[in-house]
Formats: C-alpha cells, sequence, structure tokens
C-alpha cells in the first residue's frame, strides 16, 4: 500500500473508488489452477491492486478486458517503490503493454488499475 502513496495514487477514494482488491500476479506454477479470475475483478472491482505482475501484465491486461473492463481504463505500474529509484509507467489497459515495453519495465513492481490512477497528477507529492 506504500508504494501507490508515494506515487500519489490513493487506492480508494469517496468520488472514484469504493472497493479494493489486493491480488498476486504470480502464483506457483505447482499450484492446481488459477485462484485470480481477472474477468470476475474486472466487472466487480473499482480499484485492482497486482503485487508481482509485471511477467504476468499480459494476462492480466486480456483477462480484465475480456470480462468488461474499458480499455481506456487507468493503469500504473511503480517499479521500485518507496525507493530514491521508484518510476512509474502509466497508461491505459489499451497502451500499457507497449508503453511497459518501451520503457523496460522491471520487476519488482506494483501495479494499480483503476480510473483512481488519474488522481496521480493531483496527489503526488513525493515526486514534487
Amino acid at each position: 500500500m506504500a508504494a501507490p502513496a508515494y506515487a500519489g495514487i490513493p487506492l480508494t477514494h469517496r468520488k472514484y473508488a469504493s472497493s479494493l482488491a489486493i491480488v498476486t500476479g504470480h502464483e506457483d506454477p505447482k499450484k492446481p489452477g488459477s485462484r485470480v479470475d481477472w474477468e470476475r475483478l474486472a466487472e466487480s472491482v473499482d480499484t485492482i491492486v497486482v503485487l508481482m505482475g509485471v511477467k504476468t501484465l499480459k494476462k492480466i491486461v486480456d483477462g480484465l478486458m475480456r470480462g468488461g473492463r474499458d480499455p481506456g481504463t487507468a493503469i500504473a505500474i511503480i517499479e521500485r517503490g518507496t525507493t530514491a529509484d521508484q518510476r512509474v509507467t502509466a497508461g491505459t489497459l489499451r497502451d500499457i503493454l507497449q508503453k511497459a515495453e518501451e520503457r523496460g519495465v522491471k520487476p519488482p513492481a506494483v501495479i494499480v488499475i483503476g480510473d483512481i490512477v488519474r488522481l496521480r497528477e493531483e496527489v503526488s507529492w513525493f515526486r514534487k
């Protein structure tokens, strides 16, 4: 929860996001079946925080859009959150894969998905 705060992204806000889910993006490969239902999350939660999801970003984005999440939904990838080397790559579900590739996004990172990400420019205190 600290990385989004340092990036200026509140996880809830009474005007924009009333619900929050924190999920892993990297489940144990030996585990039988995934417990994360991206399609269901797309329709049931305002803000989704994904831990360890850089390597599965395409699967996450595809699942959310298949589940009906608007391709214009805001998303931010926060690399090395809360450190002096923190870097944020922001975009939409539609363009984040390309932006992440162009910027060479690497773990460790926290991903925040939801229109709450758009408040980043207003709230970001750490960059200032």
